[in-house]
C-alpha cells in the first residue's frame, strides 16, 4: 500500500516577548494568511488527510487547525503529541512507528525546525532543502505495509514541495 506523509512546518509566528515562552508564540497575521492559503493549495491537490498529528505549541496548533479547516478535516480530530515540540528526526520516525494506525493512508505532521528540515533531507538523496520555510510543505510517498516500515523503505521520495511566496 502506498503511504503519503505530508510534513508541514508551522506558519510564521510572532517573536516571543520577554514574558512569553517560545511554546506560547502565536501565528503572526501573515502566518494566519499563509496557513489558510497552503490549506487551499493542498485541498486542490486532493491530498486529503486521514490523520493530522501536530506539536501542541500554540503556533503549530493554529497552523494545523487552519489547514484542517481548508482540507475539510475536523479540527477536533487533530492529535497533539508533546514529543513533536522541537524534536529530532528520530522522534518523527518513532511517531510513524508507534502512533499511526495501519488504516491511515495519508498522514499530516505539523511541527518545527530544525527537526522537520533534517527529517525531510533524509528522505531521498535526490531532494535537499537548506531550511524548510515557514508553512512549507513536503509530500513524501513510500510503499509499505505499515507506517513502521518507513525507515526501511527504499523507495521513499519527495513528490511535492511548496511554500508561501514572500
Amino acid at each position: 500500500m502506498q503511504r503519503t506523509l505530508i510534513m508541514v512546518r508551522h506558519a510564521k509566528a510572532v517573536y516571543a516577548s520577554a514574558l512569553e515562552s517560545d511554546f506560547d508564540r502565536a501565528l503572526s497575521d501573515r502566518g494566519k494568511e499563509d496557513a489558510v492559503a497552503m490549506g487551499k493549495k493542498l485541498h486542490q491537490t486532493a491530498l486529503v488527510p486521514d490523520l493530522i498529528i501536530a506539536s501542541p505549541a500554540k503556533r503549530t496548533r493554529q497552523t494545523a487547525k487552519r489547514l484542517a479547516k481548508e482540507l475539510n478535516y475536523d479540527p477536533e480530530d487533530i492529535v497533539y503529541l508533546e514529543k513533536l515540540y522541537h524534536c529530532t528526526p528520530a522522534v518523527f520516525e518513532a511517531v510513524l512507528r508507534d502512533a499511526v494506525a495501519p488504516t491511515v493512508g495519508t498522514l499530516y505532521i505539523v511541527a518545527h525546525n530544525p527537526g522537520i528540515t533534517e527529517f525531510v533531507d533524509r528522505v531521498s538523496p535526490k531532494f535537499r532543502v537548506d531550511n524548510m520555510p515557514t508553512c512549507g510543505v513536503a509530500g513524501i510517498h513510500f510503499e509499505g505495509i505499515e507506517w513502521g516500515n518507513y525507515t526501511t523503505a527504499t523507495d521513499r521520495n519527495v513528490f511535492y514541495f511548496e511554500f508561501p511566496r514572500n
